[in-house]
């Protein structure tokens, strides 16, 4: 019996699904398939609850991926080359544990996923296929004995009467019931947050994980290198850029506008966007690659088919999607090697971490990420299930009290808040490039004003869900997640890699160093080994953390 109600007494919801298991991944995209893996191998009982459909949502699954693949004579040309770039933020020990692990891994998944040639008949694993990727992992999770709940986003974190952690409590979509599943260890993997801004296979990645974890103790890091970009297609989600990088660019009178390839491309195409449509050509992309596309990135032409366009030839009209912390940096702060976050028996993989360790203050793109989600998910795996082994069965009975606090339906009813009003509101200051990309002290403070009073309409709303006990969850969650952003952004008043401040326009040596967030009605951010440091305005309000 558990201390909170079912959360959906009132959808005519089925009889709640009860398991137990050693190990709880939350999230089966990439990092999350790998966890659970490696917690299976490890020997112990796993279950994976993704909020899509475990092979096919996220962010891969709809992808290309590339991997950071080097062979270890080359290594430490490849460490120091991304240690350059990384302004000061990166940890070389952890690139070159990535690097191995990365190594070593992609061959294992022969047998899974047929791996091409190329002329000399060498096998060749730094790129893959995302859907066939992500199948792939799908059937090894399963053959390895892990249980997957598909369409069952997790609502809330769970502890016992110890105030251990005890697993955590959802809802089964398609049943219509919720889901509970007792574990000492679990795994947050659910990828970052990109506010609904129509980045392909993103719409999961709402924050969930983030809001879940600081609610049970977990703080961030990174939350400022949140503003990455995508150039795509106008009104389409085909975010994958590579091709990009071989384009002409126009205004609408059909004059070439300087923008070219390089760290301040995505800067060059927002400013041209603030001016006015900006239309591309891809005819600069050589026939090689052209002829390769279908096999690596298979969806990249399908937009431009169903419009009757040839991007090599016609010019068509471009945007930028936000990616947040997709291709950002920021996500919760790990503390040692297996990924565990400040909350015993909490970890965290992928896109739900932060990767300054490995990344610093830049994007890793495609291949670090991937690299990242590939190790992480497996360092956090065996991490959670070594955790697992030394916790004593007697300890995860009993009553559990569910930790979910801001947008958790606990009283039946329709009476739920406007989400898309407020959601709308979100996106309007974190999608625009003069707020998020070209960021300055008074919007960063505007914004924030916003941010919190889209919270506080949290808080004070009925509790209810009206038929969808996630949406306002999810509400919570982007809302949590924008205010972390912009407070960690105001509070480096420095320029630095994806973090740019027009008002602090330089990097300054007294910001060498990571930003730490955390709280809910009173959130913070402080310095490496410096207290914590309420944002301004906050000072005086009498909100629980």
């Amino acid at each position: 019996m558990c201390a909170a109600s079912s959360f959906y007494s009132a959808t005519g919801a089925s009889q709640s699904l009860e398991l137990q298991a050693d190990v709880l991944v939350l999230g089966g995209g990439l990092s999350g398939t790998w966890a659970a893996i490696a917690a299976a191998r490890a020997g112990a009982r796993v279950v994976l609850a993704d909020k899509g459909w475990c092979g096919a949502s996220g962010v891969t699954a709809t992808a290309g991926p590339g991997h950071w693949w080097v062979a270890p004579e080359e290594r430490r040309a490849a460490i120091d080359k991304r240690l350059a770039s990384a302004r000061g933020l990166a940890d070389p020990h952890w690139m070159a544990r990535i690097l191995d692990c990365t190594w070593r891994t992609l061959p294992t998944l022969a047998g899974y996923y047929e791996f091409p040639r190329n002329e000399q008949g060498v096998l060749q694993y730094r790129g893959l296929r995302g859907p066939e990727y992500m199948r792939a992992m799908r059937r090894l999770a399963e053959d390895s004995g892990v249980r997957i709940l598909d369409q069952s986003p997790a609502m809330e974190l769970l502890r016992n009467a110890d105030g251990r952690l005890a697993g955590a409590r959802g809802w089964q979509r398609q049943a219509r019931r919720d889901w509970q599943v007792r574990a000492p260890a679990v795994v947050v993997a659910t990828g970052g947050c990109g506010f609904l801004s129509r980045l392909l296979g993103s719409q999961t990645n709402t924050g969930d994980g983030h809001l879940m974890a600081v609610e049970a103790g977990a703080e961030l890091s990174g939350m400022e290198f949140s503003s990455y970009y995508c150039i795509a297609p106008l009104d389409s989600t085909m975010t994958r850029s590579m091709v990009y990088t071989f384009g002409s660019y126009f205004d609408v009178a059909g004059r070439r506008l300087e923008i070219v390839p390089g760290p301040n491309f995505t800067n060059a195409l927002a400013r041209a966007l603030l001016q006015g449509p900006v239309y591309c050509r891809l005819e600069r992309v050589p026939e090689t690659l052209r002829a390769h596309l279908p096999y690596v990135q298979p969806n990249l032409l399908l937009p431009f088919a169903r419009r009757g366009i040839d991007p090599y030839r016609d010019r068509f009209p471009v945007t930028l999607h936000a990616e947040g912390t997709i291709r950002g940096v920021g996500g919760l702060r790990v503390v040692d090697a297996h990924c565990q976050t400040g909350v015993p028996g909490l970890f965290a993989a992928g896109d739900a971490a932060s990767r300054e360790l490995v990344t610093g203050a830049i994007s890793g793109g495609g291949a670090v990420n991937a690299a990242w989600a590939l190790s992480s998910g497996q360092w956090a795996g065996q991490g959670a299930a070594r955790y697992a082994r030394g916790i004593s069965s007697a300890r995860n009975r009993g009553l559990l009290l569910g930790l979910g606090g801001i947008g958790m339906p606990r009283q039946p009813g329709e009476r739920t808040p406007d989400t898309r009003s407020l959601v709308r509101r979100i996106q309007e200051e974190m999608h625009p490039y003069d707020k998020n990309l070209f960021r300055t002290a008074s919007q960063l403070t505007r914004s924030l004003a916003v941010l919190e009073n889209v919270w506080d309409h949290l808080r004070h709303a009925p509790q209810g869900h009206g038929g969808d006990p996630l949406r306002v969850r999810e509400t919570a969650a982007l809302a949590a997640v924008a205010r972390w952003c912009y407070g960690a952004a105001q509070e480096r008043r420095e320029t630095r890699g994806l973090h740019q401040r027009t008002d602090a326009p330089t990097q300054r040596a007294e910001f060498d160093l990571h930003l730490r967030s955390g709280g809910l009605d009173r959130p913070w951010v402080r310095r490496d080994g410096l207290p914590a440091i309420a944002w301004p305005g906050f000072e005086n309000r009498s909100h629980h953390a």
